[in-house]
This record gives C-alpha cells, sequence and structure tokens, in this order.
C-alpha cells in the first residue's frame, strides 16, 4: 500500500510554501540591497562653478505603503484586488534623504520621492503578508494564493528563476576547436554584472586571456602589468611544482617586457591604440575596472588579480598534463539561480547609473537650472517618473539588462497546479536555436533539484526546466560572512 504524503505538502506548503524564495529575495533586495546601492552613490556632484564646491549628500531610503494617486490629486492606500480591477500598478512610493552641501557648509535635509517601486504580492510591503484568512476572504482575496508575482497595469506578472554559471571560479574543459587544447572560463560577478572572461592553452603551450574588449592576450603580459615583473615571481605565482613550471616557461617569450608599465603600454599596442598616454590610460582603466571585477576595481586590488589569474593557469596545466578531471559545466554545484531580488538588483542598478539614468538627469537638470541663475529645490530636479517608467516597463515586456527577454511572464492562471508550475520555472540562458546536446540532457546532479520530466517538447526541450516540488533556493552568504566563517574555522583548528 502506497504512503499517503498530503500531509507532508499540506505542511511544507504552510511552513515553507512553494515560492518563499521569491519574496525573501524581494524582501532582501528592498530592505537591503536598494540601501547599499545608495550608500556606494553617497553623493552626487553637479559641475555649478558659479556657486563654488557643490555637492548633494544621499542619506536614508524608505518606502511607502502600496498606494495609487487619483486623478484629484489624492494619495491613499490600495490593495492587489483594487489593482486587478482597475488595470494599475501596484506599486509603493520610495523616499530618499538629500542635503545640499555647498562650500562644507550643508543645507536642511529634505525627503524627496525618487519613483514608485512595483510591490511583489505577499511580501513584507504588501499588507497580506499579514492578514489572517477571514481577513484575506473579506478583502476578495484567495487565502491559499501563494504571492510571489507583480501586478503591472492590472496584469499578474512574475519574474521567473534565470539559470546562470557559477560566478567567481575556475571552470576548466578539454576542447578541441583549431588549435586550443584546454579552456578555463571565469565569470567574474560585481554587483550584478558579469564579466567573462576566456582563457586558451594552444598546441604550443602557449596561454592567452579573452575579456571586456581584449581579443587573445598572452597572459604573461597581463600578469606582468599586474605587478608581477620577474620571470621568477610569474613562474613561483603560477606553481612551484617543476613540471607545471616547465609547461610554463614558453610563455615568457610572448612579452619583451621588463617591468608592470613596459608591460602596459604592451597591453595597449595588444588594443591597437596609437598614441602612447592614452594607451597607457586605457591599459591602467582596463585592468582596474574590467578585469576580475569581483577581486576589486582599484589600483590596490591588482596583485590579488595576478595570484587568481596564476591559479588559473595551474589549474589549465594540470588539466593538459592529466593530473586532474576537467570540470563538467553541466554539474549543478557549477550552476546558480538569479532570483527576484537578483533580477530587480541588475535592473535598478541599471536606471540609477546608466548613461542616461536618474544620477545622470538629477546632475543634467540640476546644472541647466542654476546657469539661469536660480538655485532649484531638490524634489524639481529628481525626475521620479523616469525610475517608475523603466521598472514598469521592463516588468510588462520582460526585455531585462543585457537584451534578455523572456525575464518577466505574465502568470499563468488557468489552474492552481500550473500556476505552481509557472512560477517555479527556471530558464536557462542558452540559446534554444542551437543544439547544445548537453546542456539539454538530464543530469544526475538535477536528482531531487529539477523535476526529471517537466521541460516542453519542441526547441526548449531541457533549457526550460522546472524546481521539484520540495525544492529550496537557499539565499547564500556574502563575502564578509564567507570571510568569517573561515577564520573562525582556522582559529579552531579544522582549517588550514
Amino acid at each position: 500500500m502506497g504512503k499517503d504524503f498530503t500531509p507532508l505538502f499540506l505542511a511544507f506548503a504552510r511552513e515553507k510554501g512553494f515560492v518563499r524564495y521569491q519574496i525573501d529575495s524581494y524582501n532582501e533586495f528592498v530592505t537591503k540591497r536598494i540601501p547599499k546601492i545608495i550608500k556606494e552613490i553617497k553623493e552626487i556632484k553637479p559641475e555649478v562653478p558659479q556657486l563654488g564646491e557643490f555637492k548633494i549628500k544621499l542619506g536614508k531610503f524608505k518606502i511607502g505603503p502600496p498606494s495609487i494617486k487619483e486623478a484629484d490629486g489624492s494619495v491613499r492606500k490600495i490593495l492587489p484586488m483594487e489593482a486587478r480591477i482597475r488595470g494599475l500598478t501596484y506599486a509603493a512610493p520610495m523616499y530618499l534623504e538629500m542635503t545640499p552641501v555647498l562650500n562644507g557648509i550643508e543645507s536642511n535635509t529634505t525627503l524627496v520621492n525618487f519613483g514608485d517601486f512595483p510591490v511583489m504580492v505577499k511580501s513584507k510591503l504588501c499588507p497580506l503578508s499579514t492578514m489572517s484568512r477571514e481577513e484575506l476572504e473579506e478583502v476578495g482575496e484567495d487565502p491559499d494564493d501563494p504571492g510571489g508575482y507583480f501586478i503591472i497595469n492590472g496584469t499578474e506578472r512574475i519574474l521567473v528563476l534565470v539559470e546562470e554559471i557559477a560566478p567567481n571560479r575556475i571552470i576548466v574543459e578539454k576542447t578541441s576547436s583549431g588549435n586550443v587544447t584546454e579552456i578555463a572560463r571565469i565569470h567574474s560577478e560585481k554587483d550584478g554584472y558579469i564579466q567573462r572572461h576566456l582563457l586558451e592553452r594552444k598546441n604550443d603551450g602557449v596561454i592567452t586571456i579573452s575579456f571586456a574588449n581584449v581579443y587573445k592576450l598572452p597572459v604573461v603580459i597581463l600578469l606582468r602589468a599586474l605587478g608581477l615583473e620577474r620571470d621568477k615571481d610569474i613562474i613561483t605565482a603560477v606553481s612551484l611544482h617543476p613540471e607545471i613550471q616547465e609547461e610554463f616557461y614558453v610563455n615568457l617569450l610572448e612579452s619583451e617586457a621588463k617591468d608592470a608599465n613596459e608591460a602596459m603600454d604592451e597591453l595597449g599596442k595588444h588594443l591597437r591604440i596609437p598614441q602612447k598616454k592614452y594607451r597607457m590610460d586605457r591599459a591602467k582603466k582596463l585592468i582596474d575596472k574590467y578585469l576580475l571585477p569581483h577581486l576589486g576595481q582599484d589600483k590596490g586590488s591588482r596583485l590579488s588579480k595576478a595570484m587568481f589569474l596564476a591559479k588559473a593557469v595551474e589549474k589549465l596545466i594540470k588539466l593538459h598534463i592529466g593530473w586532474i578531471e576537467e570540470d563538467d559545466i553541466d554539474h549543478y554545484s557549477n550552476k546558480r539561480l538569479k532570483l527576484a531580488g537578483d533580477l530587480l538588483e541588475i535592473l535598478f542598478r541599471s536606471i540609477l547609473l546608466g548613461k542616461w539614468g536618474l544620477i545622470t538627469r538629477i546632475t543634467y537638470n540640476y546644472q541647466k537650472l542654476t546657469r539661469r541663475g536660480r538655485l532649484p529645490p531638490l524634489p524639481a530636479i529628481v525626475e521620479s517618473d523616469v525610475l517608475t517608467n523603466q521598472i514598469v516597463s521592463a516588468l510588462a515586456i520582460g526585455t531585462w539588462v543585457g537584451g534578455r527577454t523572456g525575464v518577466s511572464q505574465r502568470l499563468e492562471r488557468s489552474s492552481y497546479v500550473k500556476t505552481m508550475s509557472h512560477m517555479r520555472n527556471v530558464l536557462s540562458p542558452l540559446s534554444s536555436t542551437q543544439e547544445h546536446f548537453e546542456a539539454r540532457e538530464l543530469h544526475p546532479t538535477h536528482w531531487g533539484k529539477l523535476c526529471a520530466s517537466e521541460t516542453p517538447e519542441g526547441a526548449t526541450i531541457g533549457l526550460r526546466k522546472y524546481l521539484a516540488i520540495m525544492t529550496e533556493v537557499t539565499r547564500g552568504a556574502d563575502d564578509k560572512e564567507n570571510k568569517k566563517l573561515l577564520n573562525f574555522l582556522t582559529s579552531k583548528g579544522f582549517v588550514k
């Protein structure tokens, strides 16, 4: 006789929830990530020489309850059902403290509304999250509705889970494309943006690196430019084992530079920049801003980047001489899922800090109005509609930063099971028009994490997957927490 698992499923639904990871991710984004982004910006510095030294300090961030501004100008609170019926966006106003500082003297702090942010149903901003079953029924809501979605112009929209290669780790593979025998991939992630690096080992033993707009640069040039100036420094950084050193020696012939400055110049020449001064500046900016940004984006992080690259080279050589097996890129330990909070952070940063983002517009508006000989009030220079419209547009259309499409989708409401299934959808970034046989196959590590049978037939088979029914998605830990844990384990003797 089969066992009845209904009590187990009901307990899981009640205590854990089938989309709780999306709600938790959104809550973390609103409470921690937005204030962190604003803290990183710190201040805005419009160039207004007629005033003297001027800047706008950014202070505390707060977000109000979900509300709507009526035609008569009145603002009142709103619940999801009204947003659905009236075709409204279920959103909450965001406020930011701004303090003008002129020649070191601070003026009065102003609380400025800088846009409305869509509220996830059943998140901590949503009043439904604290209501009982009776109260939910009274306001016309389904008590068993899991939440985890947005209401944009009256339409229920979800952010699907997006599968990515795990960032900040070295993944090595064998290949047979042209004269390349082994490759190493490094997806360096900083603040939601991923910079892809590719190291390639050729038949003759020469190792090159490609990243940003650098294509097949001999890695020894980069190591020297990062501060490993002597041949001995480079060799010992790669490995202390004679056999690995022997394999790497041929790379030293790829650079004629004697110090870091000459190596910077070689890097600039590789980029085909004729003027020497501009060449050096461009090379320095490239290695500081775009090379392994997760290790830092300033001059002080160059040595750390050199050591990380040296370890990547060592791993590549170990694979070549057969000391290690190649990494399985389809192994689920080499994958990560981007949740609602991760996707919204990327979008929020691009709208705030993009080329024509909100910060740029604030700077431009202030400079334009001060040229007319008057000091504008801070609420007048903040175009709150810019942030609101761009976020709502992205959620309504599904087109995300980087040209990715289908990130936001209309919620399937044919049945409760289809709704749950849709909200636990996992999308692969791989193109459905290409074969990708291995990526589409069921991998042993999918067991217990992804459903082994639910995937559409046709072009997206194996690329569109669904979480297993009792799968949870963990948040992970940031670098500070990881370092704290490692230091504790080291002090107790668990790690050497």
